[in-house]
């Protein structure tokens, strides 16, 4: 999929990482908490009231920042060779290679492994972040970040179809093209390598709905650029007492992708929107545009309002509280919903390989599973979230804390699943080194132990360093998560 191109700019990191609940602060990845934790641009879409806590680092009221990213991919139903597949399939289409694709077990096999199975995909990129922070004025900050999120999680049969496409069991016939002549046969477990490569349909004689079809399934899907922004000030109070902060921002929101596919017993719900980057053939008389450059261009734009506040007790104990990204985004190109109709054919060959987010073009394609109907526009709420977090600072050396992160609304494409939990924190032995630890958990994000390390030279002028998201996964092959995090780029004066 050539949205995944996005990540083309972390290969030489050759590794995934998750942060959802942390955006792209490399910081805050490795130790699962945020929101009392980051105090600059990194706490935009986090707490914008940290914006009035100042830098942290003596006289310098200036941060600036780029090249901050983190890439992963989790799951509580596969472990970490099911992972790993997954990981290098994507890998392999950012690079144009996959000489080795599945042959028809494979795809069986898959099939079988990746059904049922909730997978949450989540890349982010900061391109660039800079904030002032002043005692008097309080705190200003910007920043442009790119974030893609996926989430699906697909029953058996849809993931036969998936994977299989027109060779899947549900298939009674199979029409195959051989020397110039087209006929039909039986579909049947014995046919042979040559005549299943002869195949170009599969067709349902008794065909079922669509909807009772991919009945339990939810594909969840989305590709921003965010123009952030927010302000954060000291109310009243002393940091030696109590004192009240608050913060206000926002973004505007380019999108350059959006599918949400949910299917149950009311029926099926499909609602797309996909740049022409993707080279996706809805087929004819469909609205096929094409890409007029080398970067994808939007089809929607939208923004989202960030509210936030917190307290500061004895210098030592940081409370906050806060609601961000609430907003839409409205979608007027390539815009598409579903009609629910019998499921007689298809004509696309299957998943080559574990690419999982390949599964929106089996769907959308012509030749695929879904109808689709051409709409004006679609209005989809944004992934909003609501944060509570609290932490206390030992004498600048240990800081440790707790985060809750929960989503408004899970159907929403892009939110979280379910209400995460994490603890963790910090620790300064000396004055140039930070290294960070926690644990964090809930629904699809369960048992991870992030892990980092942050240099700090100059007194803050400068920081490097490198995190993950679950540092179990470097150890136990039944690790549900691949994770990682890194930031070379940010500065202090």
């Amino acid at each position: 999929m050539k949205a995944l191109l996005l990540v083309a700019s972390t290969l030489f990191l050759g590794t995934f990482l998750f942060g959802q609940t942390q955006n792209s602060a490399y910081t805050a990845v490795g130790k699962g908490v945020a929101t009392t934790f980051l105090t600059d641009y990194q706490c935009l879409g986090i707490n914008n009231s940290a914006l009035g806590w100042g830098t942290g680092f003596g006289n310098t009221r200036f941060t600036m920042g780029t090249s901050e990213l983190h890439l992963g991919i989790q799951s509580p139903a596969l472990n970490k060779e099911r992972l790993q597949n997954a990981y290098q399939a994507i890998m392999n289409e950012v690079r144009g290679n996959n000489d080795e694709p599945f042959d028809v077990q494979q795809q069986i096999d898959a099939a079988k492994d990746y059904a049922e199975a909730g997978i949450s995909i989540n890349a982010n990129y900061n391109w660039f972040g800079a904030s002032f922070q002043d005692e008097k004025f309080g705190g200003i900050a910007v920043s442009i970040s790119e974030n893609y999120n996926w989430y699906s999680q697909i029953n058996s049969q849809t993931s036969d179809l998936i994977f299989r496409g027109r060779l899947s069991g549900y298939f009674d016939s199979l029409t195959i093209a051989m020397n110039g002549d087209t006929s039909t046969i039986a579909n049947d477990p014995s046919l042979s390598q040559d005549t299943l490569n002869s195949v170009i349909r599969g067709t349902a004689n008794n065909p079922d709905l669509l909807s009772d079809i991919t009945n339990g399934s939810r594909i969840k899907f989305v590709w921003n650029r965010y123009y952030n922004f927010g302000y954060g000030r000291k109310l009243f109070g002393q940091d030696s007492t109590f004192a009240l902060y608050a913060g206000v921002g926002g973004r505007y929101i380019q999108s350059m992708a959006m599918f949400d596919m949910q299917s149950g017993d009311d029926g099926i719900q499909v609602n797309s929107a996909i740049s022409p980057f993707f080279d996706i053939n809805y087929g004819t008389g469909m609205n096929n545009m094409s890409n007029s450059g080398a970067l994808p261009e939007s089809v929607g734009s939208g923004y989202g309002v960030d509210l936030s506040a917190s307290v500061i007790l004895l210098d030592k104990i940081r409370l906050a509280a806060a609601v961000n990204n609430i907003g839409s985004v409205k979608y007027t190109r390539n815009v598409y919903s579903v009609r629910d109709t019998l499921v007689e054919s298809v004509s696309l060959a299957g998943l080559e390989d574990a690419n999982i987010p390949e599964t929106m073009n089996q769907l959308a394609e012509d030749g695929g599973l879904l109808n689709l109907v051409g709409e004006e526009e679609i209005v989809v709420n944004n992934a909003a979230n609501f944060r509570l977090g609290g932490s206390i600072n030992f004498n600048d050396i240990v800081h440790v804390g707790v985060d809750v992160v929960a989503p408004f609304n899970k159907d929403n494409p892009g939110s979280l699943q379910n209400a995460v939990l994490s603890v963790g924190g910090d620790v300064r032995p000396v004055k140039w080194l930070q290294l960070s630890a926690g644990y964090f958990g809930g629904g699809v994000y369960a048992h991870s132990i992030p892990v980092g390390v942050n240099f700090i030279i100059g007194g803050g002028k400068y920081e490097v360093g490198v995190s993950s998201r679950d540092m179990l996964s470097f150890f136990l092959d039944d690790a549900n998560s691949l994770s990682a995090a890194f930031g070379f780029a940010r500065f202090r004066f």
